[in-house]
């Protein structure tokens, strides 16, 4: 039952299923009350101090906000804290007559599960609402029989090559119209008529271009017969080496036209290339640091939990791709051997891009390794799996002794500064 007392749908009364969850479903713990001071008691009584993912309800009972903490008990009642009434959270809590939660084994499993629910219910002030808060964009490349630069918040599945995040939607038009005219790929409707070159016909027509973009030499006019499949896919294919971080000569080559523009007084075309310029060199640099994620970050990532629920992720590519409970002795080794097995076979493949079940966790992976460096150092291949995992995984909570020794050593280090 929702706040008002109507039964709440499916969709509303619970999370869902976590596919990159390897541990059994854990129980998502919901309080609401009509005032915001019993609200605020209700959840400093009952929630944890524990990693884990809440969800905000309106008085209708609707998720409105998702987000994730290290301690859930902390962050839930930040928002309740007289200091938050003119910020973002003091907005959200106003609206609000409910708090759902569900905890996490570790933050990189919380990290995980929110972009999942953020996904899938799209809450409205994740997205709408919240000042310098913009929606994800993704740059794709599809849509047959002619493909082309494009950009969508929901990819479709039937794509040559699709990244991002991106945010910025002036932004993503302009370099998004940009390359499409370096490449030479239309841009017009997929309503427009196609006819190749090479493309058999019982009568000869003579077909006409559909905008100006063939007269001034930005489009092959794959429209009006003006060039063959092949040359309009070595096209594509040379576009989806920019979008895979390969390929730097739309770059260059914008730059080039800046250049050449100031040179000749023409401020108003250099002003032009300039912006088109910076939108596509802000693409190919975040093109490149992906593409520098998806060769290098192939390897297994143990994360313990603080409830001994200890997961191991195959990262492959850069993604997200498998998990499993982390085996702790011989009998729980020998339980996932096969599927150890499988990802050793996977992690061989070398030749692989990514783009798997769960493409969407690339960016989330790659934040997290760039702001945690060390963690790197944990990882290790799938073929060394029997042999490290005795060891694999590290205590997340500290033991009495390891706080007594780090106490120890912050008192020493104060009498040194003293001194």
């Amino acid at each position: 039952m929702d706040i008002l007392g109507k039964p709440r749908s499916p969709v509303e009364a619970d999370f869902g299923p976590d596919p990159l969850m390897p541990h059994p479903t854990r129980p998502l713990v919901r309080v609401s009350e009509r005032s915001r001071n019993s609200l605020r008691d209700e959840v400093a009584r009952r929630c944890p101090t524990v990693p884990g993912v809440y969800g905000i309800l309106d008085r209708g009972g609707t998720l409105i906000y998702v987000g994730k903490s290290k301690s859930l008990r902390h962050r839930l009642l930040g928002y309740f804290a007289s200091s938050s009434r003119a910020e973002k959270s003091g907005r959200i809590i106003e609206a609000a007559r409910g708090v759902q939660w569900e905890t996490q084994p570790s933050e990189f499993a919380a990290l995980l599960r929110e972009q999942q629910l953020i996904r899938r219910f799209r809450p409205r002030w994740n997205v709408q609402g919240i000042p310098e808060r913009q929606r994800p964009l993704y740059l794709c490349l599809g849509r047959p029989p002619a493909p082309y630069f494009f950009i969508s918040a929901n990819p479709p599945r039937d794509l040559i090559a699709c990244e991002g995040p991106f945010y910025g939607m002036e932004r993503m038009n302009r370099a998004v119209d940009a390359l499409n005219q370096y490449f030479r790929l239309r841009d017009c409707s997929q309503k427009t008529p196609f006819h190749f070159a090479d493309q058999l016909s019982l009568f000869p027509v003579e077909h006409r271009p559909g905008c100006l973009r063939y007269e001034t030499g930005t489009c092959l006019g794959p429209c009006a017969g003006a060039c063959t499949r092949g040359t309009y896919d070595a096209q594509v294919n040379a576009a989806q080496s920019f979008l895979e971080g390969f390929n730097d000569e739309p770059v260059v080559a914008l730059r080039d036209a800046m250049e050449s523009a100031s040179r000749n007084l023409q401020f108003e075309l250099a002003a032009r290339r300039l912006a088109d310029s910076l939108a596509v060199d802000y693409l190919y640099r975040k093109l490149t640091r992906l593409a520098e994620v998806r060769r290098g970050y192939s390897f297994v990532y143990p994360v313990p939990g603080f409830d001994h629920c200890h997961t191991w992720y195959l990262i492959r590519a850069g993604e997200v791709s498998d998990t499993l409970p982390a085996p702790t002795c011989a009998r729980s080794y020998k339980a996932v051997r096969e599927r150890i097995v499988s990802w050793q076979t996977q992690a061989r493949a070398t030749c692989d891009r990514g783009h798997g079940p769960h493409a969407h966790t690339l960016n989330l992976v790659a934040s997290w390794f760039r702001n945690r460096r060390q963690e790197l150092e944990r990882t290790f291949h799938p073929d060394r799996a029997g042999r490290v995992y005795p060891r694999a995984l590290k205590p997340l909570v500290p033991t009495s002794d390891q706080r007594a020794r780090s106490q120890t050593a912050h008192d020493q280090r104060a009498r040194d500064q003293a001194v």
